[in-house]
């Protein structure tokens, strides 16, 4: 399931969806909603007696931009179908995903300063449990289903669910890598596991203990990606509350923020 919206995300969306589909021989829905802004929402100012005159252009505005991706689709020679709704974005996409193997979205690369910036919908779709996400960066230009996989392993149960999700992805990759970060007195499900598991699925996979140099959990994480020039990771969202994740800091926030290639998340 891919969301559509017309904003400085949808191209490295539309790619990944583009390259998943081919690899898996995937049908893609596109899901596109159309939502009221939030002054006029929240009828701040009187702004809801508006609301007629703007939904009727955003419309307009949305079936344009449903014109020139549905022509897009076209020519990439890929299976997809449209859903149209209204409302909330997070709300309109999970309506749609009851169904969905995947949920495609953006991990913006910033704050969201103007109506072109993405939306940050990935931490609530990961924690809605609606199935996997694919969270992909803003930037990036591809989604390399047959590159080197990193599975985040530290034996948590979100880490078993986004492994599990996983499998029909990590079947495809060139090199599955199972990667621990040392952390000190924690007990963890051995990674031997995680190994375990990938075998029966016919998936060689190579266990890495990576050692923490005076860092914290989630700069680990990112050193290994760069190291180990990883293409993309599966991992579990929201090991820990996502309030004190928010107050105290966290792998799944930091990586949402900084992460330079796609994350598979599930919770």
């Amino acid at each position: 399931m891919l969301h559509i919206h017309d904003d400085l995300g949808q191209e490295s969306r539309l790619q990944a969806a583009f390259d998943i589909a081919r690899a898996t021989s995937a049908h893609i829905r596109c899901v596109q909603v159309t939502m009221l802004p939030d002054l006029v929402a929240a009828d701040l100012y009187g702004g809801a007696g508006f609301a007629p005159t703007i939904m009727a252009e955003l419309r307009d505005i949305d079936r344009k931009a449903q014109t020139e991706v549905e022509a897009r689709l076209a020519r990439e020679g890929v299976q997809w179908d449209w859903i149209q709704c209204e409302g909330e974005a997070v709300s309109g996409i999970l309506s749609a995903a009851r169904l969905a193997d995947l949920v495609v979205a953006t991990l913006p690369r910033g704050p969201r300063s103007g109506m072109l910036d993405p939306l940050s919908i990935v931490p609530d779709l990961a924690l809605s449990r609606c199935g996997p996400v694919l969270g992909v960066p803003q930037a990036a230009t591809r989604f390399a289903v047959a590159g080197r996989a990193l599975v985040a392993w530290d034996g948590s149960q979100e880490a078993g669910t986004a492994l599990r999700s996983a499998v029909p992805l990590l079947k495809l990759a060139d090199a599955v890598l199972v990667v621990t970060i040392e952390e000190g007195g924690k007990h963890v499900l051995p990674a031997t596991d995680a190994l375990e598991y990938l075998s029966r699925h016919r998936i060689e996979a190579e266990l890495r203990s990576w050692p923490r140099q005076e860092e914290t959990v989630d700069e680990a994480l990112l050193r290994v990606v760069g190291d180990l020039a990883i293409d993309w990771i599966v991992m579990g969202a929201y090991g820990h509350s996502r309030l004190r994740e928010t107050v105290f800091g966290g792998v799944t926030r930091r990586l949402l923020r900084d992460a330079p290639v796609p994350l598979l998340l599930a919770h």
